[in-house]
């Protein structure tokens, strides 16, 4: 249904050509033209494969914020944040691409939990994006290499929880190579999933805590009308859940630790799920 067609040396997008070890070509499905429209921002979001609560509410919340706005939402179909990113941004109607550590052939799609998600990406007009021959399998070198590519195809790249030898790193540092944007979410200190973020935050990373920063980091911010957080007006009993649910878990030491009735509490997440502030 989606043909791999071919970008040769000339017809790679512009930032592409800026990087040290550009590609020579480029094999994509699905829909390439916003990629390579100059007016256009590409941002660039990763992070680690075991995200937490949080993460997961960061990704809805900032990538959610930017809805409306042009910019392109580049990740590498990876489980965890990536996934987290492609979803939320064909949710709220962002053009996304998928840079997969593999070919883009059906049968090689990597991982391959996400091939609805990488066909829905597609169907959705958004693109898989590769440098490697259609039917390529997924390998141990291909992710470094891969990597490069999705640090150079974007103005900036966004971090959200990594760890301090996350692989998600390499797309940082190469993203500070090509001098390109380094934004990273701010994490828990106690956490090891926060110890990559913060470790490059205290060498100069640009720290992100709202919508407001990516947009400003990309000349968007005037005259731009920024989303709230969800959760700035939830009920008192809402707020109470929400502030709990700084990583996943059980519904019922969710309620216990809320000190709020089990219909209370039941009917509170419920509405959340309903409005789109959590997944259920």
């Amino acid at each position: 249904m989606f043909k791999v067609r071919y970008l040769g040396k000339k017809d790679i997008p512009d930032l592409l050509k800026e990087i040290p070890d550009k590609p020579t070509e480029l094999n994509y499905r699905g829909q390439i033209d916003k990629l390579l429209e100059p007016s256009r921002k590409s941002l660039t979001v990763v992070g680690s494969r075991r995200y937490s609560n949080y993460g997961r509410q960061v990704v809805e919340t900032l990538i959610g914020g930017l809805a409306g706005y042009p910019i392109n939402i580049i990740s590498g179909l990876a489980l965890g944040i990536d996934s987290l990113a492609h979803r939320m941004a064909l949710k709220v109607g962002l053009y996304t691409v998928a840079v997969p550590g593999s070919g883009i052939d059906d049968g090689v799609i990597y991982p391959r939990s996400h091939f609805k998600l990488a066909h829905q990406i597609m169907a959705e007009g958004g693109a898989l994006l590769s440098e490697y021959p259609p039917d390529t399998k997924a390998a141990r070198w291909t992710f470094p290499e891969r990597n490069r590519l999705m640090a150079g195809l974007s103005e900036a790249t966004l971090i959200i929880e990594a760890t301090e030898k996350s692989g998600t790193l390499i797309t940082a540092r190469l993203a500070t190579d090509y001098d390109r944007e380094l934004l990273v979410v701010p994490g828990d200190i106690f956490r090891a999933s926060s110890m990559g973020c913060n470790q490059f935050i205290k060498l100069g990373a640009r720290v992100v805590t709202e919508v407001a920063d990516i947009l400003d980091t990309f000349n968007l911010l005037e005259g731009a009308t920024v989303k709230t957080n969800p959760a700035e007006n939830l009920s008192p009993e809402a707020k109470l859940i929400w502030d709990l649910l700084t990583e996943p878990t059980q519904r019922d030491e969710l309620i216990r630790q809320s000190g709020l009735s089990i219909e209370t509490a039941n009917t509170l997440l419920m509405q959340l799920v309903i409005e789109d502030i959590l997944i259920n």
